[in-house]
């Protein structure tokens, strides 16, 4: 009793088309829990056990209204930069390879991830599997664990998902069936066209005629959304747009950045803008340096662009500067890796905190935390109790700056320049509102408060596909596959 999702390209819509359906079924009285085999991602989330998987899976995951579980996302990849990534395997670093080793890996790791997919549907009852990236990745077929291979393991239905905004949803579509290996292709129940602006009617011929070619029923033309859902990965970063705000912060785009879904409740209340590392940060209200997965070689990129002087610079005209994880620790005097992180070396910060943060080993520290923020007026003082999670190497030696939050993080004694291990600090509303109320007052602008109790994004994503997909389509190819 389980469906594959994939797409016909990445960013196509398979993560919010898994979330939908899990909260569907959830809602009507229907177990189900999400997995994906492979991820390459670097929005990661924590589970409760402690272990590290995709940000996707751990939404899916609150659609289904059931705690993320490692086995929802066995593998995860974390791009560090010329072809090697940090394998996350069932939530643990597991080691850095080089694509052309990991590849022969991939017995092991396909088998590795189906453990996990029947432990899921052993303990669930159902099961709804997404995919990566374009399933037709004819030159990846025998090594694809994500699409190809795991469909021919799991032989169940699977539904392809196409994006029809970037154009070309005809080809998308028909390529995409039409190359998928033969034993595959029957599996191919349904198509949904995602991402629609307009008025549907005038697709209707277009929906015939993809039937047509395919034989393969188009199971509904979702519109396109606004529903805030936390972003996968860095694709996203540039369809952000600005929301219009005259409050305007910056978030320094890192080569290597990590978990912006940090900052995605501040993206609607305030001008948020991911500045490359040289361009101006003038007229900007707030800093905020995010993590990131190389936290010494996007240090590097803020020196030579001349980005770190301008971040003090920042500082000097009483800007706030914010660092989350990896920012926190270029806030620092002094980075000192023993050849785990980077290279091993000692490296200077910018020098806004005191801290000195050793890199001394493989080890990876990945919680769950719930803090109060200390009492540093102006910001960190009306933050109150938060939660959120760490996900970093490295441990740092906190210095003589005063206590951010209860035992993480520090702040400059104006409380204008402070950092933090939390990744999902500003997901708070308390802690939103807490840095918004303090811009907007510096303009002399009035602030609504974020109210604490917002309304579930995944009730109102469920809707929308109710309206627009035959769901019960979609629960027929469950009950009979």
């Amino acid at each position: 009793m389980s469906l594959l999702v994939l797409g016909t390209a990445s960013h196509a819509g398979k993560s919010s088309t898994v979330a939908a359906i899990c909260r569907y079924l959830v809602n009507h009285g229907i177990a189900v829990a999400p997995f994906k085999s492979q991820n390459m991602s670097l929005n990661s989330s924590v589970t409760p056990e402690g272990g590290e998987i995709g940000i996707a899976q751990a939404m899916q995951a609150v659609a289904a209204r059931i705690p993320p579980h490692t086995d929802m996302n066995p593998v995860l990849l974390k791009p560090k930069g010329d072809c090697i990534s940090q394998v996350v395997l069932n939530g643990r670093p597991y080691k850095d390879v080089h694509i052309a080793e990991y590849y022969r890996e991939t017995p092991e790791l396909l088998a590795r991830a189906l453990e996990s997919f029947y432990r899921l549907e052993q303990k669930y009852g159902c099961v709804i599997a997404e995919g990566a990236g374009g399933a037709a990745e004819i030159n990846l077929y025998d090594r694809d664990i994500a699409n190809t291979l795991l469909a021919a393991s799991l032989r169940v239905p699977i539904i392809l998902v196409a994006d029809i905004e970037r154009g070309g949803v005809f080809a998308q579509v028909c390529g995409t069936i039409w190359l998928l290996p033969e034993e595959i292709r029957p599996l191919v129940r349904g198509i949904i066209i995602n991402k629609f602006r307009g008025d549907p009617a005038i697709f209707r011929p277009g929906v015939a005629k993809i039937e047509e070619l395919t034989g393969v029923p188009v199971l509904g033309v979702v519109p396109f959304f606004t529903i805030p859902l936390p972003s996968e990965d860095s694709l996203s970063i540039s369809d952000k747009k600005a929301c219009g705000s005259a409050v305007r912060i910056a978030v320094i785009r890192l080569p290597r950045i990590s978990n912006f879904t940090d900052f995605e409740l501040l993206e609607q209340h305030a001008s948020v803008e991911y500045v490359p590392p040289e361009e101006s940060l003038d007229g900007f209200d707030c800093v905020i340096l995010p993590g990131t997965k190389n936290t010494i070689e996007d240090l590097a990129v803020l020196n030579a662009t001349g980005a770190g002087t301008r971040i003090r610079a920042a500082r000097e005209r009483g800007v706030p500067v914010i660092g989350i994880c990896g920012g926190y620790q270029m806030l620092g005097t002094k980075l000192i890796d023993a050849g785990f992180e980077s290279a091993a070396g000692e490296y200077e910060g910018l020098g806004l905190l005191a801290g000195v943060t050793r890199f001394s080993s493989y080890d990876k520290c990945t919680t769950r935390v719930r803090r109060r923020a200390g009492p540093v007026e102006p910001i960190l003082s009306g933050m109150g109790e938060v939660e959120g999670y760490e996900i970093h190497m490295g441990v740092t030696e906190p210095g003589t700056d005063r206590e951010a939050f209860e035992g993480d993080g520090r702040a400059s004694e104006d409380g204008l320049v402070f950092g933090t291990y939390m990744h999902g600090l500003f997901q708070n509303p308390s802690a939103a509102n807490a840095l918004l109320s303090y811009l907007y007052r510096r303009k002399g602008l009035g602030f609504v408060p974020i109210p604490e109790e917002t309304v579930d994004p995944y009730d109102a994503l469920a809707a929308v596909f109710e309206e627009n997909v035959d769901m019960e389509a979609i629960v027929a190819m469950l009950e009979n596959p």
